[in-house]
């Protein structure tokens, strides 16, 4: 039996992929979430073979939640799901060593079989997606950039992300400044979009 955490912010949705995967012979749901951040605790107690996670999650994003399992609960494969078919975002999932990436409008029959793939130790990626990214382009910004880019696009103001990442008040906008002018951006809310657009942020 392959046991499995699934996390999913809408309770509709979360409800009808539970009600699928534990109508499969061989899946069983052990764990339901709704928050990106429920998810390192709800793994280390439960220890679900695969996670499926929504790739935009409150408290934490799904890709930051695959980044901490595959640091702290290695065995666990992690199933990403998403609406946002970007290049980037795929970049994104790959360098946080997801074992999955489907979009939410494959076929369900799509997901079990994902499910039995990653556990398998292969990797599962939707194939438009793979062709998509193939053919996009790197982001511009750093890793630093990005995740201050990241916060500000949440409503965290400069003084908050300062606290955050451990840096002063002026290194924060230094970044959101450079960040806008890689982006070419006409101002920081227009960086945002751009970054979205490309798939370079969630």
């Amino acid at each position: 039996m392959i046991r499995i955490l699934l996390a999913e912010d809408m309770h509709m949705v979360r409800g009808a992929l539970v009600a699928l995967l534990n109508l499969e012979d061989d899946l069983k749901v052990i764990a339901e979430l709704e928050r990106g951040d429920q998810i390192l605790s709800a793994a280390r107690e439960h220890r679900p073979d695969v996670a499926i996670i929504d790739i935009d999650l409150p408290g934490l994003d799904g890709l930051s939640a695959a980044e901490l399992l595959h640091d702290r609960v290695p065995d666990c494969r992690t199933l990403i799901l998403t609406s946002l078919g970007r290049p980037g975002t795929l970049r994104r999932a790959m360098s946080a060593h997801v074992s999955g990436f489907l979009l939410k409008d494959a076929p369900p029959s799509d997901l079990a079989q994902a499910v039995r793939r990653v556990v398998a130790g292969q990797r599962v990626i939707d194939p438009q997606l793979a062709l998509a990214a193939w053919g996009g382009s790197e982001s511009p910004l750093t890793t630093r950039e990005t995740e201050v880019l990241q916060l500000a696009a949440q409503g965290t103001e400069p003084q908050e992300i300062a606290e955050q990442l451990r840096l002063s008040v002026g290194t924060v906008r230094n970044y959101l400044t450079t960040a806008v002018t890689k982006l070419n951006g006409r101002n920081r809310v227009d960086a945002i979009r751009i970054a979205r657009e490309s798939g370079w942020l969630l």
